[in-house]
């Protein structure tokens, strides 16, 4: 799709093809990461899977998917993509797999015969990456995963995106799928500040103050949990998952031998198992400042498109 919005171009070159997988109704990141990849022209989209978020909810996958859905509708741009249903649950075991249209979108795109790069970015659990390789295991040198997810280095912990299906994790880490892992001692790195979501966010567009309020509902609905959220502040976790496509930050990762993990999410060494890339950080300042001007440009395009159409 052409970005008409955006005062400049990215040469076909250093385009790459894109699967966003993602449970967008589990809490109110991921939509910023969403509007975030559909507004960067080096990402060309394939589609976009709605993920379950394990026992949360039983109709998990369907809300986000219609979370998706509602997101594009609301930037008017519903049938620019593809939106598609991944697996409802967590795989039973580590040998079998839980097809969906979500895992053949990934078999299909992977098998294509295209010279540009394919990478599946994942903002919530593995199940449909493991479910398209344990169905057609030939993807694995065909694409590049990118998971937002697991506990930190190097003994692991309890975290969400992991904790909804730990099988999926054990089939990636196991296999030779070339992988990048942003652990939560990452993720949470991109903080922000809800007044600050006010003035960045809030004023630019129908998106734009969608995205605030629903950030905002939902920091009010959560109150009474004593953890998370913290009151003033939220993390935007999902969206390494675009911005390290944008910008790899080479230097700011390890290779690290992929460990199999435990039922309490715990890592056990594997030692002489392939390596997986494993982010020790991420520079939030880029992803904030590169989504908020896109925002803004987006919001300006969406504006004179709306004055043109009255004019008609």
């Amino acid at each position: 799709m052409p970005h008409h919005f955006m005062p400049y171009e990215v040469p076909e070159q250093k385009q790459v093809r894109v699967i966003i997988n993602t449970d967008a109704k589990c809490e109110a990141d991921d939509q910023y990461a969403i509007v975030h990849a559909i507004l960067s022209q080096r990402l060309q989209i394939k589609g976009i899977i709605g993920a379950h978020f394990g026992t949360r909810s039983d109709t998990a996958m369907e809300e986000s998917y219609e979370e998706v859905e509602h997101v594009l509708q609301l930037m008017g741009m519903r049938d620019q993509y593809d939106v598609y249903r991944g697996a409802p649950h967590k795989i039973p075991d580590v040998r079998t797999p839980v097809p969906s249209e979500g895992s053949e979108l990934i078999i299909n795109e992977a098998m294509k015969d295209d010279p540009r790069p394919l990478f599946v970015t994942f903002q919530g659990p593995l199940t449909d990456l493991a479910s398209a390789y344990l169905q057609e295991p030939r993807i694995a040198d065909r694409l590049i995963a990118v998971w937002i997810g697991g506990g930190t280095y190097p003994e692991g912990h309890e975290e969400f995106n992991l904790s909804n299906d730990i099988d999926a994790v054990n089939v990636v880490f196991n296999s030779p799928i070339p992988l990048w892992q942003v652990p939560k001692n990452v993720y949470e790195m991109v903080r922000v500040g809800i007044a600050e979501l006010a003035v960045k966010v809030r004023p630019h567009g129908r998106i734009g103050s969608y995205l605030y309020d629903y950030l905002v509902n939902h920091n009010m609905q959560n109150g009474h949990r004593p953890e998370w959220p913290k009151g003033e502040t939220w993390v935007l976790g999902d969206s390494p998952a675009v911005s390290l496509l944008l910008e790899e930050q080479r230097f700011d990762y390890e290779m690290i031998e992929a460990p199999n993990v435990d039922a309490d999410m715990l890592y056990i060494p594997k030692p002489g198992n392939r390596k997986i890339r494993v982010y020790r950080s991420v520079d939030s300042r880029f992803i904030l400042e590169d989504f908020y001007a896109k925002l803004a440009l987006f919001a300006l395009y969406e504006k004179e498109r709306d004055s043109q159409q009255r004019g008609q």
